[in-house]
This record gives structure tokens, sequence and C-alpha cells, in this order.
């Protein structure tokens, strides 16, 4: 049946609509999808190329130059080398294991080496340079170079290590650095992604740890465009880092270098300083060992014998170990005695070779005794019952408190390794630390420095120091940083009197170049150079022995401190001889050796030694000459 016009004319008009719709629609959605694909391709085109890139190129980190260490005369010794080491970026790598097992049929790794390549990869972000082998020669370099194509995302490179070209010499005050490690994470402030890269060296102990941040500098990046299998095509760009800071110190290399050699074959500690600045002009600890082996990681086997050795490499003994300080302490004893009062220089104290204190006998060194004693006979020959009566009319809290004034008993601010404060004990320390009373014959045994009295090398060179000069001189081992020069320990008047202070130095002149002073076979007969000094022995144990018939470890410490020149002090030196036996025979040829070689600045000439000693000292600076020239360290490297 055929439709009215009317409805065909309502249906044409609904058709129309419909398609306006439609097509509406449409037009919106291509002009929508016109505007979208403008908006990505025109206004988001420098994202999505970013993201394309990302698949193409890396940005990987540049670890920073570690700064320099020169000694006082702008001589290195800690520096940087190249290092060739071969690196894996996991995520480019992909089957890790795979190309481990083809790199190690080009480079020959150990078992732990390989352990720990895997160990760093599976610990390291995707996207990190991985060391896998460090330190290869330039063989294992081009096979690898070579056969790059199978080893996706493996690159060998050219990196720098660090080297102590002076090996054992700066040991324990330059220290070494090593890989970092989880312990390291709580003393180091630096950027995780730096401190990721496995196998990153930080300082680990002395100089080297304590300007770990000056030292290390900040990382630079590079980008590299790499391919579908990981491999390196080209290097973009790069941004270099900011190099670590170098670090001047106040050791003289020469003298340094003497002086280990010179207490090579015990175990002993010496210190030189400056009587007017403060500067440690050498701070040895012997036995020494070798920084080098510690950068890379020590080994098992090498670690173990430093730790069995019985002279205990390990240790800063000049400022870390502590000892009692034994007969170099009597003249804190008699300064605080001056001081208060309670004694004067002339009056005299007899000695029949012990004294009776609350029913105990405290001997005198001399079993027969030394007589009617003054001040100066008493430092000069050592009487030691002197000061057990010093003791009883000073009190220990006067000879703590001077103890103090001269340099022991405190922690001086050095960036070193677990410097040791020593103790000065007083009464108030006894009762809190050993929850007992402080007896009289503590006083007396602390009077000569045993007992509970404890002190470091270093604390007995600042001790001499101060003593010399009557200023509160401070040890400084930093000279500069950066070119900008320290403040020094030349320190202010410590308000001692000057008279009683000459009193001590010339009871010290004695010891060396008196017939009847302790130290008179070590003695200096150059007249510019005449030294000052005391010695000291320090009882390890309670009975009285003839050190030569116990065991090594049950010895006596040998000490020895002195300043020189007498007229006008220059430097004073501290030397402890762990269970030498007497100071005399042990440490003070010693000193007097570091004392003439630091005042000469080189081999001094026999006519400064004592006649008697000349044949034997010129076979020694022989010895000590070739001792001291090594394939590492004989020539100048020069800032």
């Amino acid at each position: 049946m055929r439709r009215p016009g009317r409805d065909s004319a309502q249906s044409q008009r609904l058709i129309t609509r419909r398609g306006l719709i439609v097509g509406g629609a449409q037009a919106l959605f291509m002009g929508g999808l016109a505007l979208r694909m403008r908006y990505m391709q025109v206004e988001q085109a420098d994202e999505f190329r970013l993201l394309a890139d990302e698949n193409r190129i890396s940005i990987r980190l540049l670890p920073p130059t570690r700064g320099r260490i020169f000694d006082r005369n702008g001589v290195t010794v800690a520096e940087n080398v190249p290092s060739y080491r071969i690196t894996m970026v996991p995520e480019e790598a992909g089957d890790v294991d795979n190309v481990i097992a083809r790199l190690a049929q080009l480079v020959e790794l150990t078992p732990e080496e390989l352990e720990r390549a895997k160990r760093d990869l599976s610990e390291a972000r995707g996207d990190t340079a991985v060391t896998v082998a460090d330190r290869v020669s330039w063989d294992d370099i081009s096979r690898v170079a070579v056969n790059t194509p199978a080893l996706p995302g493996v690159a060998p490179e050219v990196g720098l290590s660090r080297r102590y070209p002076r090996i054992g010499d700066y040991a324990h005050i330059v220290g070494y650095v090593g890989p970092y490690s989880e312990r390291d994470r709580t003393r180091i402030d630096a950027p995780e992604q730096l401190l990721r890269i496995p196998r990153f060296q930080v300082g680990k102990f002395g100089i080297e740890a304590a300007y770990e941040n000056a030292l290390r500098g900040k990382a630079g990046t590079k980008r590299v465009e790499v391919n579908v299998r990981g491999h390196v095509m080209r290097e973009l760009e790069r941004q270099e880092g900011q190099p670590g800071t170098d670090v001047q110190l106040t050791i003289d290399s020469d003298l340094q270098s003497y002086i280990s050699a010179r207490l090579a074959g015990e175990s002993a500690a010496a210190t030189v300083m400056d009587c007017d600045t403060g500067d440690l002009l050498a701070c040895v600890s012997s036995p020494t060992f070798d920084p080098n082996l510690f950068v890379r990681g020590i080994s098992v086997p090498n670690y173990r014998e430093l730790l069995e050795n019985k002279y205990r490499p390990l240790p800063n003994k000049a400022v870390q170990g502590v000892y009692p300080p034994g007969s170099t302490f009597k003249m804190v004893t008699v300064l605080a005695a001056l001081e208060a009062g309670t004694i004067d220089p002339e009056e005299t104290i007899y000695c029949p070779g012990h004294l009776e204190v609350a029913g105990r006998r405290f001997h005198c060194w001399k079993r027969a005794g030394h007589g009617n004693v003054d001040m100066h006979r008493s430092l000069r020959e050592s009487c030691d019952v002197y000061y057990y009566e010093l003791a009883l009319r000073t009190g220990i809290e006067n000879i703590s408190a001077m103890a103090e004034r001269l340099g022991l008993g405190i922690k001086h601010d050095l960036p070193l390794t677990s410097v040791a404060a020593g103790l000065a004990p007083t009464k108030d320390w006894k009762r809190r630390v050993r929850d007992a009373e402080w007896v009289i014959g503590d006083s007396v045994n602390a009077a000569i420095g045993q007992g509970d009295v404890l002190a470091s090398p270093l604390q007995l060179a600042v001790m001499a120091a101060r003593l010399a000069t009557g200023r509160s001189v401070a040890p400084r081992v930093i000279r500069s940083i950066d070119g900008v020069e320290s403040p020094t320990g030349h320190g202010d008047d410590m308000g001692l009197n000057e008279n009683n202070l000459r009193h001590i130095r010339q009871a010290m002149y004695a010891v060396s170049n008196s017939r009847r002073g302790t130290a008179y076979s070590s003695r200096i007969i150059e007249d510019a150079f005449r030294m000052a000094g005391k010695t000291g022995t320090s009882q390890v144990r309670s009975a009285v022995v003839d050190n030569n018939s116990v065991p090594w470890e049950q010895r006596d410490h040998a000490l020895f401190v002195n300043f020189a020149p007498f007229d006008a002090p220059k430097i004073a030196v501290s030397v402890v001889v762990e269970h030498g036996g007497g100071g005399s025979r042990a440490a003070a040829p010693i000193a007097r050796d570091i004392t003439l070689q630091a005042l000469y600045g080189e081999d001094p000439p026999l006519s400064a030694y004592p006649s008697k000693d000349r044949r034997r000292i010129q076979s020694q600076q022989e010895e000590l000459r070739r001792a001291r020239t090594r394939p590492n360290d004989g020539r100048s490297d020069r800032a």
C-alpha cells in the first residue's frame, strides 16, 4: 500500500537529522583525532623523542677523580693511576650468566672474582655499569674489544685506581681506600647512585677516611648510544665531574722514610713535632703494612698474616697506642710540685733505695739508693724515691692537672683514626670507673708514670714541646686543603713560672750531656744541636725481673723524649719501643738518630756522634740508605 506524502516527508526529515547527527559525530571525532595527532606530533614531540631515545640512549655516571695527597714538600703520597677494567650493564646483557660464561673464556677470572661479579650484578640497579674484572691487562682488554658482538652489555674501559707510592711509610697516617660497603653508609654522605657503583672506592682509614667528602669530588655523566644488543655505538655527550680536593700534610717524606727504616725490626713508634707550629714532621708506627693491598680488597691470607703478627702492624701506635710513660712523666710531677710550692729546686730528699708508704715498700730502680737528691739530680739520674715524696706532698689532683696542661690525658684534635686520649687519673676517675676509693699508693705509682697513667707517643712529643717553649703547642698534621693553609698549633703562653721551666730544661739537658745522666751514651756532640731529654722504662708486670730472662711480651717498654737544639728548640721527639727493656739502651739511641736526621735534613756528619759510635753509625747509615731505596718511591714526584 502506498504511503501518504506527508509520511514520506516526515521519514525523510528523520533520516536527514540522523545523518546530520552521525556526520557531525564523525566530524567531531575526526577533528578531535586531528587535534590529538597535532598535539602529539607538535607539542609532545620532544617527550616522545626522549621516550624513543631511551631505547637507544643510556646515561651513565662518571666516577670523580679522587683528590691527591702530598707531603709538606709536595711529594706525592697518594695518587690515581690508570686501571683497565671490564664492565657490564645487567639490563643490556640479558642472560647475565651466559654472558659471564663467555667472558670467562676470554679473561681469566678466579672463582672468587666470578662469585663477586655475579653478586654485584644481581644487587646492582639494571642500568648501572658493574665492574666485572678490574686491573686487567691490555691483552685482556683487546680480546674483549674484538669479541664485543658476542658480549651484550659488556664494555672495556680505562678508569683510575688509588696507589700509594710510598708503600708503608704513610700507611698509618694516610690510610687507604677500599670498595664501598654497607658499613660505610652511616658515615659517608654521598649520592646514592654513585656509591652503588660496585667496587667504588671510598676512604676506609686515616686521612683518606677523615677527608672522604673533600677527596671524593663530584660525579660526572655521559650519554651513550647503544644498539638493540646493548653495545655502545658512540658517546653523544659527556659532562665531566668535579675532581676531589688535594690535601697537603705536614709530614716530611724523607724523615718519615728514615724513621720507618730506623725502627725496622721493632714494635715501636716515634713522633717528631715542630716546636713553633706544632707540625708533625714525622709520625711512624712500626711495623707497617702495604696499603695498596687494601685498595681492591685484601685477601684472607694476607689479612690473617697482619692480624697474627705479634708486633701488631695494623694499629697506629704513635697516636692510638697508650703506655705507662714511666720516668718520662717525672717532669710533670716535679713541675706540679714546683708550681704548687711543695718543693724547692735546691731542697734535697734522701733516697735509701726505697720508701715506706702505708705499710708498703716502694723501691727505687737503684736498689742501693741515690743518697741526698735535689731536683736537678733527681731528673738527671731518674731517682724514683724523690718522686714518691713529691706525690705525698703535692697530691694526685695537682699532678693530673699539670699532666693535662702539658698535653697528657687529653685527646688531641687530629684527623687520624682512633686518636687516644690516654689517662691522667684522679680520685673522681677511680671512683667513677673502678668504683673504688683512691689510696696513697696510687699517687706514689702515678708520680713515676706507672699505675693508671697512660700516654701515647704523640702526647709525649706534645709534652716535650710544651716544656721546651712554655706554650700550649698543639699538633697539626694537615698543612693545607686545596691550597688554603690550615691554622698552626703555635699556642699561647701557658702561664707557667719561667724559672721552674728553666730548672727542668737544665735537668733534662744534664740527662743527655752529663756523665751521670741516664742518656749520656746517646748524646749529641755537635754543640749547635745538643738535646735535652728524659729516659723512661715502663713496667708491664708487677714482679721485678731481669728483662733478658723473660719472653719478649713480658719485657718492659723503653721510652725517650727530648727537644733540640737546647738553646733554641726547633723539634720535639718521642720514641716508644714496645718491650725494648730500658729507655737508655733501646729508645734513647733511636731518638738521638732521629733528632740529628731531622735537624740536618739529611744523614748527619759522623762528627755529630761520640767517637766510639762513629764506625757503627757509618755502617748503620749505609744500611738505612739501602733500605730506603724502593722501586716505587725512589723517584721524585712533585706537585
